[in-house]
Formats: C-alpha cells, sequence, structure tokens
C-alpha cells in the first residue's frame, strides 16, 4: 500500500460525492466534514486534532462566498489542502546552522525507530550541501550499537567517533573538540535509545544537552506507532524542548496518524521524513507537498527533484535526441528502468503523479517484481541483441529465458512493448502526436 493509502482513499471518495453535486447547502458541508472526522480519527489522528480541523474547515466552508461560488466543491477541497498544510507545519522547516562551527545535532528517540541509520541518513543528505558531518557513538547501552554506527558511517562515507564504554556525556563533548581541530562542520551524536522513557535516560540526555552546545535536537519517531508515536513525541519536548522531528517509514505509514498530528500536539516541526531502507531515503519534509499527495493531487515537486538526482541533464538531452530520433535500443530501455529504481521505484513515481488516488491505476497494483524480471531478461541479451532487437530469433529467445529465469512468452511480450514504444515514438517525430515535455 502507498502512502497515506487508507486517508486518500477515504477523503477521494468523500470530495467525489460534493463535486457530483454542483450547487452545496450548509447541511451537505457539514455532512462532509462529519466523514471527513471519521476518517482522520480511522488514520490515527489525535482526536482533539481532529475536532479542531473539522471545526476549523467547516466554518470557512459554510461561508456565503463559498455556497453561491460556481463550483464550492473545489473550494471546500481548496480549503480543506489549505488546512492540511496549517495543520502540519506551513513551510519546510530547515536545520539550523550554528554561526560558529561545528553545528551539533543531538539525534534522540526509543529504540526501533531507526535512530542509528537515520544518523547515516542525515550525513549523506548534509554531504549533498557540502557540509563535512562526524557521526558520535554514545549508545554505551544497547549491544553492537557503537559497531552498528560503524557501519553505517562507512556507507555513507562519514568518519565515527567513538570511546568504546566511555561515560556519554565525556564522549560527547570530546567529539566537539575533535570535530573542531579535524574541520568537521557538524557533530550528529547517537544517543541511547530505550525500549520506554526512562528517567535515566532523560536524565542522561539533558546532561548532554548541558555539556554540549547544542544547536539541533531531532526527535526520531516511528510514524507507522500512530498517537503513540505522538505521546512519545510530547514527552520527550516537555524534558528536552527538541527543535525537530524527523519521521522514519512513512513509506509504510497508510493511515498518517502520527504526521497529521505531531506538529499540533509538540508545536515542534517535521524537519525531515525516512520514506526507505536506503541511506539516501531521507527527505526534507514539505507540508503543502504532503498536503496534495494525501488529496491525491500529487508531489509533482519532489518527483522533479528526484528526477534531477537520478538523471544528469546530458542524460536527459541525450534521451531526448533518441526518442525524437527513434535510435533508442534495450539499452536504453535498461537505463530507463536504473534511473526508476533511483528515484525510489515505480510504486513511489505512480504515487507522486497528479490524479493517482482515484486513477484506474494504483501503486500497489504495480507489480515490481515484473519489473526485475524484464530487467533480466535484457540483462541475458549479448549487446549486440540489445541495440538490434530484429536479430533475435527463436533459439535466442531460448537461450535468453533459460539465462533469465523467465519464459519465452515473456520475452515476446518484452520485444512487442518495444516495438510499440518505437512505434509511438515515430509518430512524436512525424508530429502526429507532441511530446509531453
Amino acid at each position: 500500500m502507498a502512502l497515506f493509502a487508507s486517508l486518500s482513499e477515504r477523503l477521494n471518495h468523500i470530495f467525489s460525492k460534493l463535486t457530483k453535486r454542483g450547487r452545496l447547502t450548509e447541511l451537505e458541508i457539514k455532512t462532509a466534514m462529519r466523514e471527513v472526522r471519521v476518517a482522520l480519527l480511522e488514520a490515527d489522528v489525535n482526536i482533539q486534532v481532529a475536532k479542531q480541523f473539522c471545526a476549523e474547515v467547516s466554518e470557512k466552508a459554510v461561508g456565503q462566498e463559498i455556497l453561491k461560488s460556481l463550483n464550492p466543491a473545489q473550494q471546500v477541497i481548496k480549503i480543506v489542502n489549505d488546512e492540511l498544510i496549517a495543520l502540519m507545519g506551513s513551510s519546510n522547516q530547515k536545520l539550523n546552522v550554528s554561526p560558529k562551527p561545528p553545528t551539533v545535532i543531538m539525534m534522540c528517540g526509543l529504540q526501533g525507530a531507526g535512530k542509528t541509520t537515520l544518523c547515516g541518513k542525515l550525513a549523506v543528505n548534509l554531504k549533498k550541501s557540502g557540509k563535512k558531518p562526524l557521526l558520535v557513538g554514545c549508545d554505551i547501552y544497547r549491544p553492537a550499537a557503537i559497531n552498528q554506527l560503524k557501519v553505517v558511517g562507512r556507507n555513507a562515507g562519514a568518519e565515527v567517533f567513538e570511546k568504546g564504554a566511555q561515560f556519554p556525556v565525556k564522549t560527547a563533548k570530546e567529539s566537539v573538540e575533535y570535530a573542531k581541530s579535524m574541520g568537521f562542520d557538524t557533530v550528529i551524536i547517537d544517543t541511547a535509545g530505550r525500549l520506554e522513557i526512562d528517567e535515566p535516560l532523560m536524565r542522561e540526555l539533558e546532561e548532554i544537552k548541558k555539556a554540549v552546545d547544542v544547536t539541533e535536537i531531532l526527535l526520531t519517531v516511528d510514524s507507522m506507532m500512530g498517537q503513540v508515536a505522538v505521546n512519545v513525541a510530547k514527552t520527550f519536548n516537555e524534558r528536552l524542548e527538541v527543535t525537530g522531528i524527523i519521521l522514519t517509514k512513512l513509506d509504510g505509514d497508510t493511515r498518517g496518524g502520527a504526521c497529521l498530528s505531531i506538529k499540533a500536539v509538540t508545536g515542534k516541526p517535521i524537519k525531515f521524513i525516512g520514506v526507505g531502507e536506503k541511506l539516501s531515503d531521507l527527505e526534507p519534509f514539505y507540508p503543502d507537498r504532503m498536503a496534495s499527495r494525501i488529496l491525491g493531487m500529487g508531489d509533482v515537486l519532489t518527483l522533479i527533484e528526484k528526477a534531477q538526482e537520478a538523471v544528469t541533464e546530458e542524460q536527459a538531452r541525450v534521451m531526448q535526441k533518441k526518442m525524437l530520433e527513434n535510435s533508442f535500443t534495450l539499452e536504453d530501455y535498461l537505463t530507463q528502468y536504473e534511473n526508476m529504481k533511483k528515484m525510489g521505484g515505480a510504486q513511489a513515481l505512480l504515487a507522486m503523479m497528479p490524479g493517482n488516488m482515484g486513477g484506474k491505476i494504483r501503486p500497489e497494483d504495480i507489480d515490481e517484481k515484473k519489473i526485475d524480471r524484464t530487467k533480466a531478461i535484457i540483462l541475458s541479451m549479448t549487446k549486440r541483441e540489445r541495440i538490434e532487437p530484429a536479430i533475435i530469433n527463436a533459439s535466442r529467445k531460448k537461450r535468453i529465458a533459460a539465462g533469465s529465469g523467465t519464459s519465452v512468452q515473456e520475452i515476446n511480450q518484452l520485444l512487442k512493448q518495444f516495438e510499440q514504444t518505437k512505434q509511438l515514438m515515430k509518430q512524436f517525430k512525424n508530429g502526429k502526436k507532441r511530446l509531453p515535455f
């Protein structure tokens, strides 16, 4: 299931009934808002947040200028969109940067939320913007926690500072001095977690905060915990005054309760979201983009950003030229599949396309394994076969099928699909159709 799929489908159903009516009455709007409130509660949104949200939407939606407008249903949806954005924080909140390096980021959270891996993801993200981060191992209680951080650091290309079982507060202080002497501009401290909040954990975190000039206190929260996650965030914030929240495992959250409640309950912004297991799967949080995805309007800006990361301008120009000249090959097909994988896969891309919430194709309908089989078929071909697929006869098909673990029928389907694509590109070239860019 896609991100927030359950909530998106419910809201789409509610608003589709409004759009069929043309003019709306105050009663119809209030009835719809009652359904929205139920949908939010089923999505595990905090009950007070859900009630307040629906009350504010209703108050704005029953105004005479809305009821008398040419398309009141669209006006109501716009109000819901605006209120969702406000609920989640209005705008993207960037990381605070210390005027005097290094910037010190203290990562905290319960065990199982993915905090240690998140340290590596944050390091990768910071390196993209030219920063030089240092990871610091201060979790001396969980078995192999420091070793895990070393592995994460190695994969992220970031150095790890650790002093074994030394008192974490002392390690944190020494890491900042080390960072200053070695030219690191950012220090990311991986603190200890617990299975549940307890006094010793909080006391240690408070001591680290006092001992080190901390710029950011980022709380890692497992979004799939719903209201439990919100309560955890509230408790951490009361003790530490966190500066921001990172929601992990959002790619598996079909409900969205934590994402929609946490800012309203804690007053603290969501700064990043974890959307996968790879170290590159960390995204800045944009409330407006998330609201668009929840309402089935897609997330075109994030889609463009992912495309720019996966494909260089030169590669895009070359591919466009090949498409216009109708000269692309199965090798180019393979490149497109690889680029799609870099961007998060077909399901993730479809979820960001506008209009797909109520469309014929849903992200969960896409068989990622079929895409992998297609790649296996192309990889089992010789270079000449990829460039000149017309030479692939019956015996070659048998060899390719055996090498890719597929069937001759699947190879025939791929070749037919490839020819259909070439015919489509030929129509573009002859001016019968316009290219979509």
